[in-house]
């Protein structure tokens, strides 16, 4: 299985793959605007990127529920000046985090080569001619409503089947709209219209969203439904549940782990991985051995 992003090509299977998350925003749901400032961001990611992540994840629009919505200008002036500044330093992918498509368009330019795109559910295609043109990568995430709305009743019959029906949707629409297999890794967003519950069955069954042979990404890190779950813990307090969801997703099949702790994930992820090779008697992949 291969990742195409634009420059940068990753053969699976390989040791699962770090995202780290630079939030250049006021009202972070996680880290409350510490690195709103554009050269706090950069450093933050520069950091990120010492400590073993393989890509990051810059955004500019908080996607937590009831985020207020920030204007296109707005969120290229927190963006631009760290993807600018950070693509002349790192050979890491970076990835953009953005819903609207000139913001994507205008990132790309800038030097990103992943669009994250949480409002994967769109149904014009101008996002998508955008990865077209770029050969950028494309996370294609699934949420039920918008930002404003999907925590307000979320509801469905079969949680596992409406996310496996959404990807199957979304990558025929993808194909058409000229953006390769090769391009795409899936995330069934997690806390994105979902309850605390539905999310549980969704990290349970991860395994069967792996018939797509695409890579899958898993976005747990600092999530409410792990205090729910765990019977109360601030967000600072939910490291450990979130390495819980990393390491178990990693059993289940997961390639890329998006996260706001990367050192310790990584950590975690790598002890998960040899225990995995040595129970199936393979040696544990390490960096550059791929």
């Amino acid at each position: 299985m291969i990742l195409r992003a634009r420059q940068f090509t990753f053969a699976f299977p390989r040791p699962a793959l770090i995202m780290g998350i630079v939030n250049v925003t006021p009202d972070s749901f996680s880290d409350g605007g510490r690195f709103f400032d554009a050269n706090a961001a950069m450093q933050h990611a520069l950091e990120m990127i010492r400590e073993g992540a393989d890509m990051v994840d810059v955004g500019g629009e908080s996607t937590r529920p009831k985020a207020t919505l920030v204007s296109e200008s707005e969120e290229l002036r927190r963006v631009l000046p760290v993807i600018e500044k950070l693509a002349g330093q790192v050979t890491v992918p970076i990835s953009i985090d953005t819903m609207k498509p000139s913001v994507a368009r205008a990132a790309l330019r800038a030097g990103a080569s992943i669009v994250n795109d949480v409002a994967a559910n769109r149904e014009d295609d101008a996002m998508w001619r955008a990865v077209a043109e770029a050969g950028a990568g494309y996370v294609v995430v699934h949420m039920q409503g918008t930002p404003q709305t999907m925590q307000s009743a979320p509801s469905y019959q079969d949680v596992v089947g409406e996310v496996g029906a959404f990807f199957e949707d979304r990558l025929a629409r993808l194909e058409r709209s000229g953006v390769s297999h090769e391009q795409v890794v899936l995330d069934v967003g997690l806390g994105f219209g979902k309850t605390a519950e539905h999310n549980l069955q969704l990290l349970a069954r991860l395994g069967s969203f792996a018939k797509w042979k695409r890579p899958l990404l898993l976005g747990a890190s600092r999530k409410s439904f792990i205090a729910q779950a765990a019977g109360g813990a601030s967000v600072t307090e939910r490291l450990p549940g979130s390495l819980a969801c990393a390491c178990w997703g990693v059993q289940q099949g997961v390639n890329v782990v998006r996260t706001h702790d990367v050192a310790a994930t990584r950590q975690a992820l790598r002890i998960s991985e040899a225990i995995l090779a040595s129970g199936s008697g393979a040696a544990p992949a390490r960096r550059g051995e791929e």
